[in-house]
Protein backbone atom coordinates (compact mmCIF):
# COMPACT_ATOMS: atom_id res chain seq x y z
CA UNK A 1 0.00 0.00 0.00
CA UNK A 2 2.80 2.31 0.95
CA UNK A 3 4.60 1.50 -2.47
CA UNK A 4 1.23 2.67 -4.11
CA UNK A 5 1.21 6.07 -2.63
CA UNK A 6 4.52 6.55 -3.64
CA UNK A 7 4.37 9.73 -5.71
CA UNK A 8 8.11 9.40 -7.40
CA UNK A 9 7.28 5.92 -8.41
CA UNK A 10 3.88 7.36 -10.15
CA UNK A 11 6.38 10.21 -11.70
CA UNK A 12 8.23 7.29 -13.47
CA UNK A 13 5.40 5.61 -14.75
CA UNK A 14 4.10 8.87 -16.09
CA UNK A 15 8.05 9.41 -17.40
CA UNK A 16 7.68 6.47 -18.98
CA UNK A 17 4.50 6.21 -20.64
CA UNK A 18 4.58 9.89 -22.31
CA UNK A 19 8.37 9.20 -23.32
CA UNK A 20 6.57 6.82 -25.37
CA UNK A 21 3.83 8.82 -26.14
CA UNK A 22 3.10 7.88 -30.07
CA UNK A 23 3.48 3.96 -28.98
CA UNK A 24 1.34 4.37 -26.69
CA UNK A 25 -1.31 5.66 -27.90
CA UNK A 26 -1.36 3.60 -30.55
CA UNK A 27 -1.33 0.38 -28.12
CA UNK A 28 -4.21 2.00 -25.42
CA UNK A 29 -5.94 3.01 -28.79
CA UNK A 30 -7.08 -1.30 -29.32
CA UNK A 31 -8.50 -0.70 -25.15
CA UNK A 32 -10.22 2.22 -25.90
CA UNK A 33 -11.72 1.06 -28.92
CA UNK A 34 -12.84 -2.45 -27.85
CA UNK A 35 -14.44 -0.33 -24.65
CA UNK A 36 -16.06 2.34 -26.57
CA UNK A 37 -17.77 -0.71 -28.56
CA UNK A 38 -18.41 -3.11 -25.82
CA UNK A 39 -20.14 0.28 -24.11
CA UNK A 40 -22.08 1.02 -27.29
CA UNK A 41 -22.96 -2.81 -28.03
CA UNK A 42 -24.54 -3.38 -24.09
CA UNK A 43 -26.00 0.26 -24.26
CA UNK A 44 -27.82 -0.97 -27.90
CA UNK A 45 -28.41 -4.61 -26.17
CA UNK A 46 -30.42 -3.12 -23.37
CA UNK A 47 -32.26 -0.85 -25.27
CA UNK A 48 -33.21 -3.92 -27.38
CA UNK A 49 -34.49 -6.26 -24.70
CA UNK A 50 -36.37 -2.84 -23.10
CA UNK A 51 -37.96 -2.37 -26.75
CA UNK A 52 -38.86 -6.17 -26.50
CA UNK A 53 -39.94 -6.21 -23.27
CA UNK A 54 -42.14 -3.29 -23.29
CA UNK A 55 -43.98 -5.31 -26.48
CA UNK A 56 -45.73 -7.28 -23.33
CA UNK A 57 -45.57 -4.85 -20.74
CA UNK A 58 -48.80 -5.07 -18.60
CA UNK A 59 -49.61 -8.24 -19.36
CA UNK A 60 -49.60 -11.34 -16.64
CA UNK A 61 -47.09 -12.83 -17.06
CA UNK A 62 -48.52 -15.68 -16.09
CA UNK A 63 -51.50 -15.83 -18.25
CA UNK A 64 -52.90 -17.23 -21.30
CA UNK A 65 -55.80 -16.81 -23.50
CA UNK A 66 -58.43 -18.73 -25.63
CA UNK A 67 -60.19 -18.16 -28.85
CA UNK A 68 -62.44 -20.85 -31.41
CA UNK A 69 -61.26 -22.46 -34.41
CA UNK A 70 -62.28 -24.91 -37.25
CA UNK A 71 -62.16 -28.76 -36.00
CA UNK A 72 -58.95 -30.39 -37.21
CA UNK A 73 -60.69 -33.83 -36.45
CA UNK A 74 -63.59 -35.87 -37.12
CA UNK A 75 -65.04 -36.47 -33.56
CA UNK A 76 -68.05 -38.31 -32.94
CA UNK A 77 -70.56 -37.83 -35.79
CA UNK A 78 -69.48 -34.19 -36.33
CA UNK A 79 -67.05 -33.74 -39.38
CA UNK A 80 -63.60 -31.87 -39.90
CA UNK A 81 -63.68 -28.23 -40.32
CA UNK A 82 -66.79 -27.71 -37.85
CA UNK A 83 -67.01 -24.21 -36.24
CA UNK A 84 -68.53 -24.19 -32.36
CA UNK A 85 -68.52 -20.96 -30.07
CA UNK A 86 -66.99 -21.23 -26.28
CA UNK A 87 -70.55 -20.03 -24.50
CA UNK A 88 -71.24 -18.36 -20.89
CA UNK A 89 -72.34 -21.33 -19.25
CA UNK A 90 -68.32 -22.71 -20.23
CA UNK A 91 -67.26 -20.01 -18.31
CA UNK A 92 -68.77 -21.75 -14.96
CA UNK A 93 -67.60 -24.81 -16.11
CA UNK A 94 -63.97 -23.69 -15.88
CA UNK A 95 -64.25 -22.10 -12.89
CA UNK A 96 -65.39 -25.16 -11.24
CA UNK A 97 -62.78 -27.42 -13.55
CA UNK A 98 -59.43 -25.92 -12.84
CA UNK A 99 -58.77 -24.89 -9.62
CA UNK A 100 -55.33 -23.80 -10.18
CA UNK A 101 -57.29 -20.55 -11.85
CA UNK A 102 -56.30 -17.08 -10.65
CA UNK A 103 -58.12 -14.93 -12.75
CA UNK A 104 -61.05 -15.71 -15.28
CA UNK A 105 -62.24 -13.20 -18.01
CA UNK A 106 -64.15 -13.92 -20.89
CA UNK A 107 -64.41 -11.09 -23.24
CA UNK A 108 -66.74 -10.05 -26.43
CA UNK A 109 -65.18 -7.59 -29.87
CA UNK A 110 -67.48 -5.30 -31.55
CA UNK A 111 -67.79 -1.96 -33.18
CA UNK A 112 -69.06 -0.81 -36.61
CA UNK A 113 -66.50 0.31 -38.41
CA UNK A 114 -68.66 1.06 -41.75
CA UNK A 115 -69.96 3.92 -39.52
CA UNK A 116 -67.39 6.88 -39.96
CA UNK A 117 -69.55 7.64 -36.48
CA UNK A 118 -70.16 4.84 -34.73
CA UNK A 119 -69.53 6.69 -31.33
CA UNK A 120 -70.77 9.67 -30.76
CA UNK A 121 -70.63 13.06 -28.16
CA UNK A 122 -72.47 16.02 -29.26
CA UNK A 123 -70.54 17.44 -32.27
CA UNK A 124 -67.65 14.84 -31.89
CA UNK A 125 -67.34 11.57 -32.80
CA UNK A 126 -64.97 8.93 -34.57
CA UNK A 127 -65.34 4.86 -35.51
CA UNK A 128 -64.15 3.16 -32.32
CA UNK A 129 -63.44 -0.97 -31.27
CA UNK A 130 -65.64 -2.36 -28.68
CA UNK A 131 -64.64 -5.25 -25.90
CA UNK A 132 -67.07 -6.23 -23.25
CA UNK A 133 -65.12 -7.71 -20.58
CA UNK A 134 -64.92 -8.38 -16.87
CA UNK A 135 -63.04 -6.47 -14.12
CA UNK A 136 -60.62 -9.41 -13.94
CA UNK A 137 -59.44 -8.64 -17.48
CA UNK A 138 -57.51 -5.42 -15.90
CA UNK A 139 -55.45 -8.19 -14.11
CA UNK A 140 -54.48 -10.04 -16.73
CA UNK A 141 -54.04 -6.84 -19.12
CA UNK A 142 -52.79 -3.91 -16.70
CA UNK A 143 -54.06 -0.52 -17.87
CA UNK A 144 -53.33 2.84 -16.27
CA UNK A 145 -55.95 4.57 -15.60
CA UNK A 146 -55.96 8.18 -16.49
CA UNK A 147 -59.28 9.00 -15.27
CA UNK A 148 -61.48 7.44 -13.03
CA UNK A 149 -61.73 3.62 -12.49
CA UNK A 150 -62.47 0.16 -14.49
CA UNK A 151 -65.19 -1.81 -15.18
CA UNK A 152 -66.17 -3.54 -11.51
CA UNK A 153 -68.63 -6.54 -10.29
CA UNK A 154 -71.43 -3.92 -9.53
CA UNK A 155 -71.32 -3.12 -13.74
CA UNK A 156 -71.46 -6.56 -14.57
CA UNK A 157 -73.93 -7.71 -12.10
CA UNK A 158 -76.22 -4.63 -12.70
CA UNK A 159 -75.91 -4.57 -16.64
CA UNK A 160 -74.65 -1.30 -16.42
CA UNK A 161 -74.59 1.15 -19.48
CA UNK A 162 -71.07 2.53 -18.50
CA UNK A 163 -67.81 2.44 -20.39
CA UNK A 164 -64.11 2.65 -20.29
CA UNK A 165 -63.04 4.83 -23.16
CA UNK A 166 -59.10 4.52 -24.62
CA UNK A 167 -56.66 7.51 -24.28
CA UNK A 168 -57.35 8.54 -28.22
CA UNK A 169 -61.35 7.74 -28.42
CA UNK A 170 -60.75 10.43 -25.12
CA UNK A 171 -59.05 12.90 -27.55
CA UNK A 172 -61.28 12.86 -29.95
CA UNK A 173 -64.51 13.15 -28.14
CA UNK A 174 -63.05 15.68 -25.78
CA UNK A 175 -60.67 18.00 -27.50
CA UNK A 176 -61.35 20.58 -24.81
CA UNK A 177 -59.22 17.98 -22.66
CA UNK A 178 -62.04 18.70 -20.06
CA UNK A 179 -63.26 15.81 -17.04
CA UNK A 180 -65.20 13.12 -19.21
CA UNK A 181 -66.49 11.61 -15.86
CA UNK A 182 -70.16 11.29 -15.85
CA UNK A 183 -70.23 12.22 -19.64
CA UNK A 184 -72.39 9.98 -21.85
CA UNK A 185 -71.52 9.05 -25.41
CA UNK A 186 -73.76 6.89 -27.70
CA UNK A 187 -72.23 3.94 -29.27
CA UNK A 188 -74.76 2.51 -32.18
CA UNK A 189 -77.42 4.51 -30.98
CA UNK A 190 -77.37 3.82 -27.33
CA UNK A 191 -76.23 6.08 -24.73
CA UNK A 192 -73.75 5.03 -22.63
CA UNK A 193 -71.91 6.88 -19.32
CA UNK A 194 -68.10 7.07 -19.31
CA UNK A 195 -66.46 6.34 -15.91
CA UNK A 196 -63.05 5.81 -16.76
CA UNK A 197 -59.96 6.63 -19.44
CA UNK A 198 -57.62 4.16 -19.82
CA UNK A 199 -53.69 4.20 -20.97
CA UNK A 200 -52.42 0.71 -22.39
CA UNK A 201 -49.15 0.04 -20.67
CA UNK A 202 -47.67 -1.79 -23.77
CA UNK A 203 -48.71 -1.79 -27.87
CA UNK A 204 -49.12 -5.17 -27.74
CA UNK A 205 -53.25 -5.68 -26.85
CA UNK A 206 -56.34 -7.77 -27.11
CA UNK A 207 -58.66 -7.74 -29.19
CA UNK A 208 -57.02 -3.99 -31.22
CA UNK A 209 -55.70 -0.95 -30.36
CA UNK A 210 -56.30 -0.22 -26.82
CA UNK A 211 -56.19 3.50 -27.53
CA UNK A 212 -59.17 3.30 -29.78
CA UNK A 213 -61.09 0.74 -28.12
CA UNK A 214 -64.36 1.43 -25.71
CA UNK A 215 -64.45 -1.48 -22.54
CA UNK A 216 -68.07 -2.26 -21.86
CA UNK A 217 -69.32 -4.61 -18.77
CA UNK A 218 -69.79 -7.79 -20.77
CA UNK A 219 -72.74 -8.73 -19.30
CA UNK A 220 -74.02 -5.21 -20.90
CA UNK A 221 -72.66 -5.56 -23.80
CA UNK A 222 -73.91 -9.09 -24.43
CA UNK A 223 -77.49 -7.77 -23.84
CA UNK A 224 -77.45 -4.95 -25.37
CA UNK A 225 -75.92 -5.50 -28.84
CA UNK A 226 -77.90 -9.15 -28.90
CA UNK A 227 -74.61 -11.03 -28.71
CA UNK A 228 -76.62 -13.88 -27.18
CA UNK A 229 -74.56 -16.23 -24.83
CA UNK A 230 -71.72 -16.15 -27.24
CA UNK A 231 -68.12 -15.79 -25.46
CA UNK A 232 -65.17 -14.90 -28.53
CA UNK A 233 -62.31 -15.02 -26.14
CA UNK A 234 -61.29 -16.25 -22.98
CA UNK A 235 -57.94 -14.60 -20.60
CA UNK A 236 -56.94 -16.44 -17.54
CA UNK A 237 -53.79 -16.48 -14.97
CA UNK A 238 -52.76 -19.13 -12.71
CA UNK A 239 -51.99 -19.08 -9.16
CA UNK A 240 -49.12 -18.17 -7.80
CA UNK A 241 -46.25 -20.88 -7.72
CA UNK A 242 -48.50 -22.87 -10.84
CA UNK A 243 -47.22 -23.38 -14.38
CA UNK A 244 -49.15 -21.46 -16.58
CA UNK A 245 -48.79 -24.70 -18.93
CA UNK A 246 -51.22 -26.63 -16.55
CA UNK A 247 -53.80 -24.04 -16.27
CA UNK A 248 -53.71 -24.17 -20.34
CA UNK A 249 -53.78 -27.67 -20.74
CA UNK A 250 -56.96 -27.68 -18.23
CA UNK A 251 -58.91 -25.66 -19.59
CA UNK A 252 -58.50 -26.03 -23.39
CA UNK A 253 -59.20 -29.98 -22.25
CA UNK A 254 -62.61 -28.75 -20.79
CA UNK A 255 -63.62 -26.55 -23.85
CA UNK A 256 -63.02 -29.84 -26.13
CA UNK A 257 -64.99 -31.84 -23.89
CA UNK A 258 -68.00 -29.16 -23.63
CA UNK A 259 -67.93 -29.19 -27.38
CA UNK A 260 -67.01 -32.69 -28.85
CA UNK A 261 -63.70 -32.16 -29.52
CA UNK A 262 -61.33 -35.06 -29.72
CA UNK A 263 -58.92 -34.73 -26.98
CA UNK A 264 -56.15 -34.22 -29.45
CA UNK A 265 -57.28 -32.31 -31.68
CA UNK A 266 -54.73 -29.44 -31.62
CA UNK A 267 -56.67 -27.19 -34.22
CA UNK A 268 -59.57 -26.87 -32.57
CA UNK A 269 -59.07 -24.83 -29.87
CA UNK A 270 -56.17 -22.22 -30.22
CA UNK A 271 -54.72 -20.62 -27.35
CA UNK A 272 -51.36 -19.12 -26.95
CA UNK A 273 -49.02 -19.08 -23.38
CA UNK A 274 -47.94 -15.65 -22.47
CA UNK A 275 -45.37 -17.20 -19.81
CA UNK A 276 -43.99 -19.26 -22.94
CA UNK A 277 -43.32 -15.67 -24.66
CA UNK A 278 -41.93 -14.03 -22.55
CA UNK A 279 -39.39 -16.85 -21.57
CA UNK A 280 -38.68 -16.74 -25.53
CA UNK A 281 -38.10 -13.30 -25.42
CA UNK A 282 -36.11 -13.70 -21.85
CA UNK A 283 -34.02 -16.13 -23.14
CA UNK A 284 -33.43 -13.89 -26.68
CA UNK A 285 -32.14 -11.15 -24.34
CA UNK A 286 -29.61 -13.40 -22.47
CA UNK A 287 -28.98 -14.68 -25.76
CA UNK A 288 -28.16 -10.58 -26.86
CA UNK A 289 -26.12 -10.17 -23.63
CA UNK A 290 -23.86 -13.07 -24.25
CA UNK A 291 -23.00 -12.65 -27.65
CA UNK A 292 -22.19 -8.63 -26.83
CA UNK A 293 -19.76 -9.58 -24.15
CA UNK A 294 -18.33 -12.36 -26.06
CA UNK A 295 -17.55 -10.03 -28.90
CA UNK A 296 -16.73 -6.97 -26.70
CA UNK A 297 -13.90 -8.81 -24.20
CA UNK A 298 -12.79 -10.51 -27.42
CA UNK A 299 -11.76 -6.83 -28.55
CA UNK A 300 -10.64 -5.78 -25.27
CA UNK A 301 -8.07 -8.84 -25.07
CA UNK A 302 -6.95 -8.18 -28.27
CA UNK A 303 -5.78 -4.90 -27.32
CA UNK A 304 -4.20 -6.48 -24.11
CA UNK A 305 -2.17 -8.06 -26.31
CA UNK A 306 -0.79 -4.92 -27.73
CA UNK A 307 -0.09 -3.51 -24.08
CA UNK A 308 1.70 -6.71 -23.46
CA UNK A 309 4.12 -6.42 -26.56
CA UNK A 310 4.95 -2.64 -26.03
CA UNK A 311 5.25 -3.25 -22.48
CA UNK A 312 7.85 -6.26 -23.72
CA UNK A 313 9.26 -3.69 -25.86
CA UNK A 314 9.70 -1.24 -22.84
CA UNK A 315 11.56 -3.85 -20.78
CA UNK A 316 14.11 -4.67 -23.10
CA UNK A 317 14.77 -0.97 -24.01
CA UNK A 318 14.84 -0.32 -20.01
CA UNK A 319 17.10 -3.22 -19.24
CA UNK A 320 20.28 -1.36 -18.52
CA UNK A 321 17.89 0.75 -16.04
CA UNK A 322 16.51 -2.44 -14.80
CA UNK A 323 19.70 -4.00 -14.24
CA UNK A 324 21.34 -0.25 -12.35
CA UNK A 325 18.37 -0.86 -10.20
CA UNK A 326 18.28 -4.16 -8.76
CA UNK A 327 22.37 -3.15 -8.42
CA UNK A 328 20.96 -0.36 -6.54
CA UNK A 329 18.57 -2.59 -4.29
CA UNK A 330 15.71 -3.00 -5.91
CA UNK A 331 13.99 -5.78 -5.14
CA UNK A 332 12.40 -7.91 -7.87
CA UNK A 333 8.88 -7.20 -6.39
CA UNK A 334 9.83 -3.64 -6.88
CA UNK A 335 10.34 -4.15 -10.69
CA UNK A 336 7.67 -5.80 -11.43
CA UNK A 337 5.15 -3.99 -9.37
CA UNK A 338 6.16 -0.96 -11.28
CA UNK A 339 5.88 -3.15 -15.09
CA UNK A 340 2.52 -3.71 -13.86
CA UNK A 341 1.59 -1.02 -12.58
CA UNK A 342 2.49 0.67 -16.09
CA UNK A 343 0.38 -1.92 -17.67
CA UNK A 344 -2.96 -1.26 -15.45
CA UNK A 345 -2.77 2.21 -15.75
CA UNK A 346 -2.59 2.29 -19.85
CA UNK A 347 -5.05 -0.07 -19.91
CA UNK A 348 -7.68 1.96 -17.27
CA UNK A 349 -6.44 5.17 -18.66
CA UNK A 350 -7.59 4.22 -22.26
CA UNK A 351 -10.68 2.27 -20.99
CA UNK A 352 -11.93 4.91 -18.94
CA UNK A 353 -11.67 6.65 -22.30
CA UNK A 354 -13.87 4.47 -24.15
CA UNK A 355 -16.49 4.48 -21.53
CA UNK A 356 -16.84 8.65 -21.34
CA UNK A 357 -17.13 8.68 -25.35
CA UNK A 358 -19.48 5.26 -25.59
CA UNK A 359 -22.11 6.70 -22.75
CA UNK A 360 -21.88 10.13 -24.21
CA UNK A 361 -22.84 8.74 -27.88
CA UNK A 362 -25.36 6.64 -26.15
CA UNK A 363 -26.97 9.78 -24.07
CA UNK A 364 -27.27 11.64 -27.14
CA UNK A 365 -29.14 8.71 -28.91
CA UNK A 366 -31.40 8.18 -25.93
CA UNK A 367 -32.50 11.30 -26.13
CA UNK A 368 -32.98 11.72 -30.26
CA UNK A 369 -35.04 8.58 -29.76
CA UNK A 370 -37.42 9.99 -26.27
CA UNK A 371 -38.85 12.24 -29.03
CA UNK A 372 -40.95 9.64 -30.49
CA UNK A 373 -42.63 5.90 -29.64
CA UNK A 374 -39.74 4.08 -30.66
CA UNK A 375 -39.03 0.36 -30.20
CA UNK A 376 -35.62 1.11 -29.05
CA UNK A 377 -35.82 3.06 -25.36
CA UNK A 378 -33.38 4.45 -23.38
CA UNK A 379 -30.16 2.85 -24.60
CA UNK A 380 -27.70 3.20 -21.65
CA UNK A 381 -25.43 0.95 -19.45
CA UNK A 382 -26.08 0.51 -15.34
CA UNK A 383 -23.66 1.90 -13.05
CA UNK A 384 -22.62 -2.10 -12.20
CA UNK A 385 -22.02 -2.42 -15.75
CA UNK A 386 -19.31 0.02 -15.50
CA UNK A 387 -18.01 -0.91 -12.50
CA UNK A 388 -17.65 -4.33 -13.71
CA UNK A 389 -15.97 -3.09 -16.78
CA UNK A 390 -13.65 -1.21 -15.01
CA UNK A 391 -12.61 -4.38 -13.09
CA UNK A 392 -11.96 -6.23 -16.16
CA UNK A 393 -10.09 -3.61 -17.17
CA UNK A 394 -7.94 -3.54 -14.11
CA UNK A 395 -7.71 -7.71 -14.42
CA UNK A 396 -6.71 -7.26 -18.40
CA UNK A 397 -4.57 -4.84 -17.28
CA UNK A 398 -2.77 -6.96 -15.13
CA UNK A 399 -2.59 -9.98 -17.57
CA UNK A 400 -1.16 -7.97 -20.18
CA UNK A 401 2.12 -6.67 -17.75
CA UNK A 402 2.28 -10.16 -16.26
CA UNK A 403 4.77 -11.42 -18.78
CA UNK A 404 6.68 -8.01 -19.32
CA UNK A 405 6.87 -7.95 -15.47
CA UNK A 406 8.36 -11.94 -15.22
CA UNK A 407 11.01 -11.10 -17.97
CA UNK A 408 11.82 -7.83 -16.42
CA UNK A 409 12.66 -9.94 -12.71
CA UNK A 410 14.45 -12.14 -14.98
CA UNK A 411 17.28 -9.90 -15.95
CA UNK A 412 20.47 -9.99 -13.85
CA UNK A 413 21.83 -6.73 -12.70
CA UNK A 414 25.38 -7.46 -13.97
CA UNK A 415 24.40 -8.70 -17.58
CA UNK A 416 22.11 -5.47 -17.57
CA UNK A 417 24.75 -2.83 -16.70
CA UNK A 418 27.18 -4.05 -19.42
CA UNK A 419 24.68 -4.39 -21.97
CA UNK A 420 24.48 -1.33 -24.73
Amino acid sequence: MKNFFDIDRWQEIWITITHNKSRSVMTAFGVFWGMFMLVLMVGAGNALKKGIMSEIEGFAVNSCFFWTQRTGKAYRGFQKGRSWQIRNNDITVIRQRVPELQYLSPMLFGGNTSDQNNVVRGEYGGSFELNGSYPEANEIQTNRMLFGRYINDIDIEGKRKVCVIGERVYEVLFPKKENPLGSTIRINGIYFQIVGVSQALSSASIGGDPKTTIVLPFTTMQQTFNQGDVVHFVAATAKPGIKVKVVQDKIAATLRDLHQIAADDKEGVGSVNVEDQFMMFNNLGLGITALIWIVGLGTLFAGAIGISNIMLVTVRERTKEIGVRRALGATPSNIVGQILTESIVLTILAGIGGIVLGVGILSAVGLALSQGDQFFKDPQISFTTGIGALFILAVIGTLAGFIPAQRAMMIKPIEAIREE
